[in-house]
């Protein structure tokens, strides 16, 4: 009799967890398949520490191969799901085509960034979903600092070294916490025009700064920002963005060559195209992350809207939190749905949030102790350590030598603009010439996206920008 295939599509904080536990619970009873674009783990709330320099880029990526042994990885983009026939159609990383069938389904394909009809933004901006995104920050605000302490213009000096941020959550609160940071490092070494610095400004429609947490980690954070020289305004957003520079919804024109967009994220198309019941573009599920009426499907993380048992009425915050302990009970079902156990309703409870700020700093309430600099660093930096389900070792040690080294700030060159739009359904992947093109209507309106060949891209670089996480297990904004 052949083993049951138990299909996971997405390798995220939920995808990962549900892999991981059933690959133990399973003993070989049943196939599990992992199909993702990428061949590791990302773990994103570090990711603005690799756009800062902290960290080099593979300390924040798990090998799904080495952590997974019990688990067969197919490298793809899932497409098409043909529920009737329980299929699963995708394109692998070379445009080649393929079918997986399945017994059990897991849908964990995460989420994608957030979009607003504003002008130019789609753009002159770019996400922070991905590692390619975070390389490609880092690279342009070093080549920006580069250039405005090489020029005599000093409007031009002033908006290369101006730097926005829109979205004060999570990710844009520590993008521009580290990069404030970065960049001061970096003009200690190749100064500018005199009497001039870096500029971060942080800007959000919210009247504080991180406006789900605590009012209390908000005040820390607000004030450690405005201490390190971060402009920051509330109640502000981008009315449009140009090559030039952003208006803002003050009426204020700020030039500057980087926008990073940190607003929020979406779930993934995938999930729309299902045609089944839907919440705000989440699929439906029921408290056992199982879809009604197909009960073989599961989905957890933030591509399903699951019920909020301890807030009835209401779903999940589409965090890295919810996606991790989503990703073990999903796990669970689906070994009492052969037998094996009994079905679990998903609850949770809330252990507490951190937000790194960057070189001591912190704000974090663990179990609801409310903690700031040194202390709330050290916190901070030791649940990332216990969360991460591998390169702790190289992490700390990055850690500690960017504690007594200068960092190095130089352009590596790996990623352009045009290979991290903004608008696209795999953030996780790089776009490359002549290589399978995004399957979203998101090819800027219809427009060839394809560079010329032997032309640099067109129009000036304007940095990517980060957005609402949902990846990381300590927070609630993930």
């Amino acid at each position: 009799m052949s083993r049951p295939r138990i299909v996971i599509v997405g390798a995220g904080f939920a995808g990962y967890r549900t892999a991981q536990i059933l690959s133990r619970k399973a003993k070989g009873r049943a196939e599990i398949v992992l199909l993702n674009p990428t061949d590791y783990f990302l773990y994103l709330p570090l990711l603005p520490q690799v756009a800062a320099g902290i960290l080099e880029p593979r300390r924040v990526t798990v090998s799904l191969a080495e952590t997974l042994p019990q688990v067969r990885l197919v490298l793809g983009e899932a497409g098409r799901i043909d529920l009737d026939a329980r299929q699963v159609h995708y394109t692998g990383p070379e445009g080649e085509n393929g079918t997986l069938p399945y017994d059990r389904l897991v849908l964990a394909a995460g989420s994608v960034n957030k979009l607003l009809p504003i002008p130019g933004v789609a753009e002159h901006a770019h996400g922070f979903r991905g590692l390619p995104e975070a390389l490609y920050l880092r690279d342009h605000v070093t080549r920006q600092v580069e250039l405005a302490a090489a020029t005599d213009d000093p409007e031009r000096c002033s908006s290369r070294c101006t730097f926005v941020v829109v979205g004060a959550g999570y990710t844009g609160t520590e993008v521009a916490a580290h990069g404030q940071l970065f960049t001061d490092a970096h003009v200690a070494k190749q100064p500018l025009r005199t009497g001039m610095r870096p500029r971060w400004i942080l800007l959000d429609i919210a009247d504080r700064v991180l406006p789900e947490l605590d009012e209390r980690l908000s005040r820390t954070a607000d004030s450690v920002l405005r201490e390190r020289g971060v402009d920051v305004r509330m109640g502000t957003s981008v009315k449009e963005a140009t090559s030039d520079g952003v208006l803002l919804t003050d009426g204020e024109f700020v030039g500057t060559r980087t926008l990073v967009w940190c607003v929020g994220v979406r779930p993934d198309p995938l999930v729309q195209s299902l045609e089944l019941p839907m919440e705000r573009g989440r699929l439906l599920v029921d408290p056992h992350l199982q879809v009604p009426g197909r009960p073989e499907v599961f989905a957890c993380g933030d591509a399903a809207a699951v019920p909020d048992l301890e807030n009835p009425g209401s779903y999940t915050p589409m965090t890295a939190q919810h996606a991790w302990r989503q990703g073990k009970v999903c796990a669970h079902n689906i070994a009492a749905s052969f037998g094996d156990g009994e079905r679990q309703a998903y609850r949770h409870k809330d252990m507490g949030f951190v937000v790194d700020l960057g070189g001591a700093k912190a704000a974090a309430n663990p179990l609801g102790v409310h903690l700031s600099g040194v202390a709330a660093g050290a916190v901070t930096r030791g649940y990332h350590l216990a969360a991460m389900p591998g390169n702790r070792v190289r992490v700390a040690a990055d850690w500690l030598l960017d504690a007594v080294l200068p960092r190095q700030a130089v352009q590596l060159g790996l990623v352009t603009s045009w290979s991290v739009p903004l608008d696209t359904a795999s953030p996780e992947v790089a776009r490359v010439p002549g290589g399978p093109k995004d399957e979203q209507p998101s090819d800027r309106a219809g427009t060839d996206v394809t560079p010329p060949p032997d032309q640099p891209e067109p129009g000036p670089d304007v940095a990517p920008g980060p957005v609402r996480r949902t990846d990381r297990p300590d927070e609630g904004d993930a």
